[in-house]
């Protein structure tokens, strides 16, 4: 009997975990306090499976940056595919930005929030509201290069215990990386054994942190939904949930697929075939840095992206490429103003898509980041930063649903980047732990071979 795929295991695991929590829900009481019991013996087990997924995110991305930027052996290919990265993941940004704006003007859901909703919102929300208000004034008040100071850490050690400072430490593996390329090579050599060697264990790590996925999810899922309150609320605020859903849903299912299978060849059905489970993994981790590991395993082994292309552009994507976090900051903002009677003019939209943009640089790859930033937005465009209010019920699924566009997009860019580089072997579409035997040897290509015998090497 063959064995069940891993997305399959995940789907499973997220609707039992949804079907669970509405149960506890409906069942909660003071003599049987379900709610209470999923929040105490299920939500810590996928707070668990969140963390140790975090906890290999740094070094995950030291060992492939370092390994990805020294394979390379040519400064001129570094600075090829990095201007490629980079210009394709801004691109990818201000078309997202661009489309949540085309939505929200043309559907105006901030116009179909009644008044008792707004001011139930604004009271029950404004105390979060200021939180993130602070937050951002702090990120907001220190000049106009501060992203650029905030690249360059001062204590590399330090940036490495913090998530949020992911971009600090890109910056010293690429750095370091090229060290390795400039000494000479018998002295660089122990050095490459060593990072090659942890690389390839943490990608076993992964192997074996990826059987827990199903629980993961269950126990995430489980705990939102038992956590989630007030109803109509919520009704209240679905027009708004939709319109960022469609845009979400056009990037994921129009311009990326559409994107790889102009750019590279590769058809709809198996691009998303090799990156479900990661797509499903970051909407029920709502963090694209959880997420990276999976999504560096997927592009590499199912969609033939060599290792020194995927190892370079998927851990800047997941620090710079927020496209989905981008085109629900264009959507919240200009929602926010029609809720609160604000005319925006179309140089307020054009200040709506460069700051967004440019704040997406800025947004760490954990999850809540994008409201901090949307902060900065609002304050762009002179709409009150208390409008946030308006949008926290919601924001927990929607920031799920962007996390997936995140993912997906960064998977994209690594395959337009691969492609144009000539770094992209035939796709290998497989399930994660079955055994792949192509039909014949006619079926691959000698990129696609000679990737996976770098692969069995890796012992990967």
């Amino acid at each position: 009997m063959p064995k069940l795929a891993l997305h399959w295991k995940i789907l499973i695991g997220m609707v039992a975990g949804i079907t669970v929590g509405v149960v506890a829900t409906m069942v909660n009481s003071e003599a049987l306090p379900a709610n209470r019991w999923i929040i105490d013996w299920i939500k810590p087990f996928g707070s668990m499976f969140v963390n140790v997924l975090k906890m290999i995110a740094i070094p995950l991305i030291v060992a492939s940056l370092v390994k990805g930027v020294s394979d390379l052996e040519d400064l001129s290919k570094l600075s090829k595919m990095g201007l490629r990265t980079l210009g394709l993941y801004l691109s990818t940004t201000v078309i997202a930005v661009s489309l949540g704006l085309l939505i929200v003007n043309v559907l105006q859901p901030g116009l179909s929030v009644p008044l008792e909703t707004r001011e139930n919102l604004v009271e029950k929300f404004g105390g979060e509201a200021s939180e993130k208000e602070v937050s951002a004034t702090d990120q907001k008040g220190r000049g106009p290069l501060a992203a650029l100071e905030d690249v360059i850490p001062d204590n590399i050690l330090a940036a490495a215990t913090d998530n949020g400072s992911m971009l600090k430490v890109i910056f010293f593996a690429i750095f370091f990386g090229v060290g390795l390329i400039l000494v000479e090579k018998t002295k660089a050599a122990p050095v490459k054994q060593f990072f090659d060697g942890v690389n390839a264990v943490i990608l076993k790590m992964i192997d074996l942190i990826m059987l827990a996925a199903p629980v993961g999810v269950f126990a995430l899922l489980a705990a939102l939904v038992v956590e989630t309150q007030d109803p109509q609320l919520l009704l209240a605020l679905i027009y708004y949930g939709c319109c960022v859903v469609l845009g979400l849903a056009t990037m994921m299912f129009v311009v990326y697929p559409t994107a790889v299978k102009l750019m590279t060849g590769v058809g709809y059905s198996t691009f998303f075939q090799g990156i479900l489970p990661a797509q499903m993994l970051a909407f029920s981790t709502s963090s694209s840095a959880a997420t990276l590991p999976v999504t560096m395993e997927r592009v590499e082994e199912h969609l033939g992206v060599e290792k020194e292309v995927s190892s370079f552009v998927l851990p800047i994507g997941a620090t710079i490429n927020m496209d989905g976090t981008s085109l629900y900051q264009a959507v919240a903002a200009v929602f926010i103003a029609q809720v609160l009677g604000i005319d925006l003019t179309f140089g307020d939209q054009i200040t709506i898509v460069t700051t967004a943009t440019l704040a997406s640089i800025g947004s760490a790859a954990v999850p809540g980041a994008g409201m901090v930033m949307l902060v900065i937005v609002l304050e762009a465009i002179n709409v009150p930063a208390y409008g946030l209010a308006l949008i926290f019920a919601v924001d927990r699924p929607l920031d799920m649903c962007r996390t997936a566009v995140n993912v997906t997009g960064d998977a994209a860019v690594t395959m337009l980047v691969a492609g144009s580089v000539g770094k992209l072997g035939s796709p290998d579409v497989k399930d994660w732990d079955d055994n792949y035997q192509p039909q014949s040897e006619a079926e691959i290509s000698p990129e696609a071979e000679s990737s996976r015998e770098e692969g069995k090497s890796d012992g990967v």
